[in-house]
């Protein structure tokens, strides 16, 4: 049964932006300034130019292959099925990580005085609320994605011009060039939901002009919000001070604190909307083909909805999120994802003209911009995200000979 074409090119928008204005915005500038310090602008430079690389490719494909699953059908159709199902593999375990990372956000923000065993039933809490509201339907998820958004662009104005209206201080020492790379795919975490539409084609009215139009304006609606915050955050308290401070942005301005720690709590829900509904329609496309259990491939006769998928990827989420402690996820998270979309590159790199493609430097580019932003990643980072890639391939491998005989 296919799903509903319910979302409209602002709906789209809102949920790209409702994938990257989130928990990411509050929290990746303090390790990215560790690492680079002054050189976060370039950074965020770095960053933004392979997103800018892999969003194309994105919409490109997502044009041309309007179903739910994104690069895993991509790199299916494109590559072949090994490097589908790995591109898969890896946007649901970084994915999921990332889902437990933002419910541990939420909490923290949320109750930070809060101790055992209430953080644990808070965060279940958290999950099945985000669940509940994905299962009713993804419209009602897309309107609350826009009514989260413009909570967390309004408190986000409010620090730039009181940012830019207090005391400032020297914002270019030091600088730490050979940091820029580790700290641009820290950041890159804040910007990789951009192409979360893709994994909606299926339910994106008209996705073959829809798409490419709402990915890149998503992108670049989110660049010009960071690019502001960063600079504030830069005047405000200089590179050592964004690097020492675990909330930089109240610290930025610490009259607006309980403002921004509100908009830190509905920004990172907002990334848990969105997360939980990519995820739950990437399982969908992977159950689909036999990937991963088949009875995950059932759609709602009455919302339209994955409703297995959303449930199973809401109780492995509520496990994690209660059982583990996430922090160090972040970097397993944007290994995984720039692998995800290294596959989508490479898918692009095999268009033809007449197919809709970019240019092949903007394909080739991204590709080589995410091998190189992956690995600069902290090493424990590097090694946990080729293990579970590893694991992936060791079940494909298997599942083949199962098949085979």
């Amino acid at each position: 049964m296919p799903l509903a074409r319910r979302l409209g090119l602002a709906d789209a928008v809102f949920i790209g932006l409702g994938s990257m204005i989130g928990a990411g915005v509050f929290a990746a500038f303090a390790p990215a300034a560790r690492a680079a310090g002054a050189g976060l602008l370039p950074a965020l430079a770095v960053a933004a130019l392979v997103a800018y690389c892999n969003a194309t490719s994105s919409a490109r494909l997502a044009a041309l292959y309007p179903e739910s699953g994104g690069t895993y059908v991509y790199g299916r159709a494109r590559l072949g099925e090994f490097w589908g199902y790995l591109a898969g593999w890896g946007f649901v375990a970084g994915k999921t990580a990332s889902c437990a990372a933002m419910t541990l956000t939420v909490v923290a923000y949320a109750a930070p005085g809060l101790g055992q065993p209430w953080r644990s039933i808070l965060a279940v809490g958290v999950i099945g609320l985000v669940t509940g509201v994905n299962y009713l339907g993804v419209h009602r998820s897309a309107l609350a994605t826009r009514v989260i958004v413009c909570i967390t662009l309004l408190v986000l104005t409010l620090v730039a011009v009181f940012g830019f209206s207090g005391p400032h201080v020297s914002p270019w020492t030091p600088f730490h060039g050979g940091g820029v790379l580790e700290a641009a795919g820290l950041l890159f975490f804040a910007f990789a939901g951009y192409a979360r539409l893709a994994t909606l084609g299926e339910e994106v009215r008209d996705p073959a002009r829809t798409i490419p139009r709402a990915i890149p304006l998503a992108l670049g609606l989110t660049l010009v919000v960071y690019a502001v915050v960063a600079v504030v955050l830069l005047v405000t308290l200089g590179p050592a001070g964004i690097g020492a401070s675990p909330d930089p942005l109240a610290s930025a301005v610490p009259s607006l604190s309980p403002v921004v720690r509100v908009g830190a709590v509905v920004a990172a829900l907002g990334s848990l909307l969105a997360l939980v509904l990519g995820v739950s329609r990437t399982t969908l496309a992977m159950a689909r083909d036999g990937h991963l259990p088949r009875f995950l491939a059932a759609v709602h006769p009455r919302f339209s909805v994955p409703h297995r998928a959303e449930l199973a990827v809401g109780v492995v989420v509520a496990v994690l999120a209660t059982t583990t402690d996430l922090r160090g996820a972040i970097g397993f998270s944007s290994f995984a994802v720039l692998a995800y979309y290294a596959v989508a590159n490479a898918s692009a790199l095999t268009l033809r003209r007449d197919e809709g493609a970019a240019p092949k430097v903007v394909a080739a580019g991204g590709l080589a911009g995410c091998a190189v932003l992956a690995f600069s990643l902290p090493v424990a980072s590097v090694i946990s995200g080729c293990l579970v890639l590893g694991l992936g391939v060791v079940a494909y491998l298997v599942r083949r000979r199962g098949v085979a005989r």
